[in-house]
C-alpha cells in the first residue's frame, strides 16, 4: 500500500538566512526536490512551500515542505500540512540542524527530547507528540566564546563549505533510506564510523 510522508526541512525564511547553519534542513529538502526535478511552491493550506512527489516511481508519496515561518514557530505550518494531507506524526520526517553532533555527521532517531532545539520543540507541541522521525544534521558547536544562538545564524565557514554539498547529499540519502528501508537500516548506514 502506498503511504504518504511529510518531509519538512527546518530553517528561517528569506535570503538573510538561507545559507546559514540553522537552515541546513531546508537545504536538504531542496536537494530532495532537485533529485526529482521538483520546485517547491507556496501552499494555500499552510504557511509553507511544498512539492508533492514520490520516493521513486510507484513507491511512497512524498510531500516536501519548507515553512515560511521562523524556526521557533515551525509547529503551526507542520501540523497544518500533516492535517491537510492526513499524515500521522510517525510519518512526519523533520530534518534539522544539530549543535550537539559534529559537523559532517548525520544521526537519525524517532521521538525523545528536543535537545534545546526550538523548532523541534514547537513541532512536538503542535503535533501533540514528540514521536516523529528526525534526521539530525550535525553543525557542531562554536569554538571559543561565541554564543550558539549567533553561531547557528552564521553562514557555514570556509573550512566547512567544501564538504557541505556532501553533507547535504548524505542527509538527503538518509531521508530516502529512512522512508524506503526503515529507521534501523538508515541508522546502521549513517551511524557507522566513516573511513
Amino acid at each position: 500500500m502506498v503511504q504518504s510522508w511529510l518531509v519538512v526541512g527546518l530553517g528561517n525564511p528569506g535570503p538573510r538566512y538561507e545559507a546559514t547553519r540553522h537552515n541546513v534542513g531546508q537545504m536538504v529538502v531542496d536537494e530532495l526536490a532537485r533529485r526529482r526535478s521538483e520546485v517547491l511552491k507556496s501552499a494555500t493550506k499552510a504557511n509553507a512551500r511544498v512539492a508533492e512527489t514520490w520516493l521513486r516511481p510507484g513507491a511512497d508519496k512524498l510531500v516536501l515542505a519548507k515553512s515560511n515561518s521562523f524556526m521557533n514557530t515551525s509547529g503551526g505550518p507542520v501540523s497544518a500540512l500533516a492535517a491537510y494531507y492526513g499524515i500521522a506524526p510517525e510519518r512526519v520526517v523533520v530534518v534539522h540542524d544539530e549543535l550537539d553532533i559534529p559537523f559532517d555527521t548525520i544521526k537519525l532517531k524517532v521521538g525523545g527530547g528536543h535537545g534545546g532545539h526550538n523548532g523541534v520543540r514547537d513541532i512536538a507541541k503542535a503535533l501533540g507528540t514528540a514521536d516523529f522521525p528526525r534526521v539530525r544534521v550535525g553543525i557542531g558547536r562554536p569554538v571559543g566564546r561565541q554564543d550558539p544562538a549567533d553561531w547557528v545564524l552564521d553562514p557555514f565557514g570556509a573550512a566547512e563549505r567544501p564538504n557541505l554539498p556532501i553533507l547535504i547529499s548524505d542527509a538527503a540519502d538518509a531521508v530516502e533510506e529512512l522512508i524506503g528501508d526503515g529507521l534501523l537500516a538508515a541508522q546502521q548506514r549513517h551511524h557507522a564510523p566513516r573511513d
